[in-house]
């Protein structure tokens, strides 16, 4: 009987112990299990070169992670890093390009940007007694700004030896992955060992008692959000680096990846807890999920609804886990015999993880093999009719063609792109198609595929400084012409008009507003009263339309440099849409068609997406069996009005 309740007890004190040890790491077992399922569900997974991918992947999630963990020990909140990291980055090409100045001091000045505005988001938090939610909202506003401000709204060329931090040591390390652990380890040396690191967690877990027991709480604040500025400026000289440019719409959301893998690495939203290693197991958690879904070509919507579940869940964990009483996760407490346990709890996993890798790689050896039909389509963003319409027609030309085709969404944003090319590349696909965000973004991550012998094959636009098989696209500079002859044409060469822009720093909007202009050298009469970027939405194109109209209330004319803006502008004149004022869309779109046939919108610069994307992936294919192609195809453009509509197909 005492025997019984001897094994009873110690089947108990077992089960906890498991309890406890799943909850104190929670993070690492829910990694753990994550690459399991991928590996499972993808023989392409666990390859060498998927797996450095994933560390590529989230090192620059990681590094604003880093900084962004001081901030959420102390109970606080940054909202501002992936504006910060743009601005550093834009600093430092701009004035190491433009302005000549010598890269390392480029380099420091692009630092001392990133600490200056955390710097200022300590003072108004800490004096100005702003919450940090306002505070570093607004700065995220203002450093995005100034990103496009010193930019001009156009990407800027990075320096070729600070490029390098994108590479690769020994042709198989990559860089960005050094990066990351040297910040890490910075990062658990602050928590762990200074002064300043213990202040976050006692200014975290009750502030009014650290300032009792006489800690400068407000000093304090104006050097952990320093730090985070800090960090930012690293991550975004990364970033640049893999893009080989400093994009002024980068990282864009950034901020949330960075507080969703300091939440799901274990810390508390309300303070006092959170750790190096706990936040970079959060970091690579969201790393394998993109890449993993990517590689089992989920649809990137439903990835986004997957990573939103995840961080949910890992919140709900945080709570179980303060209400189960679980060990604080703070960086540098508890007992030798405690530390001792976790660093055997980390070797466990790095034992179980090694064993896993050769068990899957055993299971699907051979399964990564390039296969002709496998074709990845990465589109700069699903958000718009015209892309749509391009993935419409490569999947109905696949479906024909017998081809499997993934589809991944950008968002508009050149360096998940650049993620989601590199996913392509490392998963042996036959070949791939493109539609850059940016072209010289793109560049670093094509020269990836060809050097897998991947072909690729651009499509609306062209990728720099790398090979393309084909460039299936229209010509945007002749479009924005006919854009132009048409309006002036309409107006009887004279009258006022205003230009709605598309997303600052793409090349359509580039070229599309650059052959406009040029267009309309030819009708002098024509004066432009006013241009602003309406981002290539619908929404956006009627609120700056709505605003422009109280400054400008006698304009005659309107170009939008697409139909979502288009139909922005003509829902913002009302009555005054196709009698009074003529508007012009780009694209033609079957919203924008539409409107032309209801007389409201006056014509449309009319691309055919649907047969860029068939052309596309007739090409593509054609190019993965190794046959010839036209290096450069080009469907015609034409202004679609009235009077020809009717006969217009897309």
């Amino acid at each position: 009987m005492a025997t019984d309740t001897l094994k009873s007890t110690s089947g108990a004190s077992g089960a906890s112990a498991v309890r406890r040890l799943l909850l104190d790491n929670g993070a690492l077992t829910a990694l753990i299990a994550l690459v399991i399922a991928m590996a499972a569900l993808s023989g392409d997974f666990l390859t060498t070169d998927n797996l450095l991918n994933i560390g590529v992947q989230a090192a620059v999630t990681a590094i604003l992670a880093f900084g962004s963990t001081f901030v959420i020990v102390a109970a606080g909140i940054d909202l501002s890093v992936g504006s910060v990291a743009a601005l550093s980055a834009t600093v430092l090409a701009w004035l190491a390009t433009s302005q000549g100045v010598p890269v390392w001091f480029a380099v420091i000045v692009s630092i001392a940007a990133g600490i200056a505005v955390g710097l200022i988001n300590g003072v108004m938090i800490a004096y100005g007694k702003l919450p940090p939610f306002i505070a570093t909202l607004a700065m995220l506003s203002v450093g995005r700004g100034l990103s496009l401000v010193i930019s001009q709204g156009s990407p800027i060329a990075f320096p070729s030896s600070v490029s390098h931090l994108g590479d690769t040591l020994g042709g198989w390390l990559p860089v960005p992955v050094l990066v990351m652990i040297v910040m890490g380890l910075i990062t658990a040396v602050i928590l762990g060992r200074t002064y300043i690191g213990r202040s976050m967690y006692a200014i975290g877990g009750n502030e009014e008692a650290a300032r009792l027991s006489g800690l400068r709480v407000k000093k304090q604040k104006l050097a952990i959000y320093a730090l985070s500025g800090l960090f930012a400026a690293a991550a975004g000289i990364v970033l640049a680096s893999r893009l080989s440019s400093a994009q002024p719409q980068a990282a864009q959301g950034y901020e949330l990846d960075a507080i969703a893998a300091v939440v799901i690495g274990g810390a508390s939203l309300a303070g006092g807890t959170g750790k190096a290693s706990g936040t970079l197991i959060g970091a690579l958690i969201l790393a394998v999920l993109r890449n993993g879904l990517n590689l089992l070509s989920v649809s990137a919507f439903w990835q986004q609804v997957v990573i939103g579940v995840v961080i949910a869940l890992a919140v709900l964990l945080d709570t179980v886990r303060r209400k189960a009483g679980a060990t604080p996760v703070a960086a540098g407490t508890g007992s030798p015999g405690n530390r001792g346990k976790q660093a055997a709890t980390y070797l466990i996993a790095a034992v179980v993880a090694a064993a896993i890798v050769g068990a899957m790689s055993f299971v699907h050896g051979g399964s990564s093999s390039t296969a002709t039909k496998k074709v990845g389509l990465s589109l700069s963003t699903l958000n718009n009719p015209f892309f749509v319409q391009i993935k419409k027609g490569a999947q109905q030309e696949a479906k024909k063609l017998g081809v499997s085709l993934t589809v991944t969404d950008a968002q508009n944003d050149a360096s998940q792109q650049a993620n989601q090319l590199q996913n392509f590349t490392s998963s042996g696909l036959g070949s791939i198609i493109v539609n850059p965000v940016d072209s010289d973004a793109a560049g670093p991550s094509v020269r990836s595929a060809n050097k897998a012998d991947i072909p690729v094959i651009g499509v609306d636009r062209g990728v720099n400084k790398a090979e393309t098989a084909a460039l299936v696209a229209s010509d945007n500079i002749e479009g924005g012409k006919l854009g132009a002859k048409a309006l002036a044409e309409k107006l009887g060469g004279k009258g006022k008009i205003v230009i709605l822009q598309g997303l600052a720093g793409t090349s359509a909007s580039r070229e599309r507003g650059a052959g406009f202009a040029e267009g309309l050298k030819a009708y002098p009469g024509i004066k432009v009263v006013a241009r602003q970027p309406a981002d290539f939405d619908r929404t956006k194109g009627l609120d700056v339309m709505t605003n422009l109209l109280q400054a400008h209330p006698d304009v005659q004319g309107v170009f939008a440099e697409n139909d979502e803006m288009a139909l922005g502008a003509i829902k913002a004149l009302g009555s005054k849409a196709g009698k009074s004022v003529s508007v012009i869309g780009f694209d033609g779109t079957p919203d924008g068609l539409k409107a032309v046939k209801n007389g409201t919108l006056y014509a449309s610069v009319a691309q055919q997406p649907t047969e860029l994307g068939r052309i596309a992936v007739e090409n593509a294919l054609k190019s993965a069996e190794g046959k010839k192609v036209q290096k450069t195809v080009m469907v015609p453009v034409k202004v679609v009005t009235a009077q020809n509509v009717a006969g217009f197909t897309g």
